[in-house]
């Protein structure tokens, strides 16, 4: 599963063999029920204007429509350094831990260098929002969560796994035709999405064609993820075509879209008059009528991404019938501790998101220092349970290398924590076949 951020991953040194390690904090149960007699750190401070630290005159009002978020939206090296040259102070914390305690300071120049040549070598394109811009901390931007996730960083590049493949999760192998992706025998996934414009319209409308057509054509199918890039950046009238004809599939009955719109702007839901959301919700409220469900799968990582515009587009969705689940990827340095990961969940169940799948690092190219170990994902997982709401616990999975889906963590055949080597089946999907799952190597 690779949407637009850096998802993923973590660790490695020279030595094949890999061993799995804890951070203490990773597993304290104390900080779930301490979390759970206060109330949830509010979301609502609409008296502040979280982004003035950064774009002093915009005013409210101009920052909440997307428009302006999308105009001032930052893509090219360029523009971010530029960028970074206005919000980052001469000197700033080193990474380490203690940095801050100790007093060493690393310069702009060399922050500025590392970025720069991190973006070099990053497997994808960088698109940051100024809503994502402002909720950064560019006092410290080494330890921030948020930078960690969107901005790759030379000196904390790993080398990739010895075990990765280009195609990791076989999705290749389980393509009937381009575009369409055929593993679970009920489900598929409708990946060709990403910017299909008014000359690629023809082409683009072939390929769904051929792909509605298989999905017509196999009555097992009843549910499609559509997905490919973002479906934030569809057309409205494509995702309504999309969303039209799917619905007119009669062994159809559920479908979502995947996006990380909401995380990364979500000012656009907001917005009565926008054709995006208006063209959802209609796709929806059809699905409805017909009885089928229609749903948003959106992608948090941290709750820092969450602010009280966060919320409004929430209760937005909530209020016009839309169903929201969200899908968070275990990352190292971002997530990966126990008060985290229930102060994360917590919030996306107050804003009626569903917290739905933790998912483990995919094994993809380029994101290996945010991988995390089976180990960290077991121990947070049993931390979390009975101190939240079982309607409101995510599911803690991997989706297995070489095709075998998504699998629960706690279903591995074997796992050696010491050379970090899992084993896995998955019968429903490829009967008696064995995968494994590597674990970051350790660095020393």
């Amino acid at each position: 599963m690779a949407f637009l951020f850096r998802q993923s991953l973590r660790r490695t040194r020279n030595s094949i063999t890999s061993k799995s390690t804890i951070s203490s904090s990773t597993h304290k149960c104390i900080t779930i029920a301490s979390l759970a007699k206060s109330p949830a750190p509010s979301t609502t401070s609409k008296t502040t204007p979280y982004w003035q630290h950064i774009w002093k005159n915009v005013d409210q009002s101009e920052f909440l429509t997307y428009r302006w978020q999308t105009r001032n939206t930052v893509e090219r090296p360029e523009k971010l350094l530029d960028f970074l040259k206005t919000v980052v102070p001469e000197r700033i914390p080193d990474a380490v831990k203690s940095a801050k305690e100790d007093g060493r300071l690393i310069t702009r120049e060399a922050f500025l260098e590392d970025v720069y040549n991190g973006m070099a070598k990053a497997p994808m394109s960088v698109r940051l929002t100024p809503h994502v811009l402002s909720v950064i901390n560019w006092q410290e931007p080494l330890q921030d969560p948020v930078l960690r996730q969107f901005l790759p960083l030379k000196s904390r590049i790993l080398p990739d796994h010895p075990e990765l493949t280009l195609d990791s999760l076989h999705e290749e192998g389980d393509s009937p035709v381009p575009g369409l992706v055929h593993r679970y025998p009920d489900k598929v996934l409708f990946l060709d999405t990403e910017s299909v414009t008014k000359h690629s319209l023809k082409p683009a409308r072939r390929r769904w064609d051929a792909m509605f057509e298989y999905i017509e054509q196999n009555p097992a199918v009843q549910d499609v993820v559509v997905s490919g890039g973002d479906s934030y950046y569809l057309d409205p009238t494509h995702l309504t075509r999309i969303g039209h004809r799917l619905l007119a599939i009669p062994h159809v009955k559920r479908f979502r879209f995947a996006t990380k719109g909401l995380a990364v702007c979500p000012m656009r839901m907001t917005d009565p008059n926008d054709a995006w959301v208006n063209a959802f919700v209609e796709v929806s409220d059809r699905g409805r009528e017909m009885g089928k469900e229609v749903a948003m799968h959106t992608h948090f990582n941290h709750p820092n991404e969450i602010t009280w515009v966060t919320e409004m587009a929430a209760r937005a969705l909530f209020q016009r019938g839309v169903r929201v689940r969200n899908q968070t990827v275990l990352l190292s340095g971002v997530n990966d501790t126990t008060p985290t990961m229930a102060l994360l969940i917590r919030k996306l169940s107050d804003l009626m998101i569903q917290p739905y799948y933790v998912y483990l690092g995919d094994m993809v190219k380029g994101v290996e220092d945010l991988r995390t170990s089976l180990a960290t994902a077991l121990h947070i997982e049993q931390d979390l349970i009975g101190g939240i709401a079982g309607f409101n616990m995510p599911k803690f999975v991997v989706d297995l290398p070489g095709g075998g889906g998504k699998r629960p963590i706690t279903s591995y055949e074997h796992y050696d924590r010491e050379t970090g080597v899992s084993t896995w089946k998955a019968p429903a999907v490829t009967g008696e076949k064995i995968f494994q799952y590597h674990d970051p190597i350790e660095r020393d």
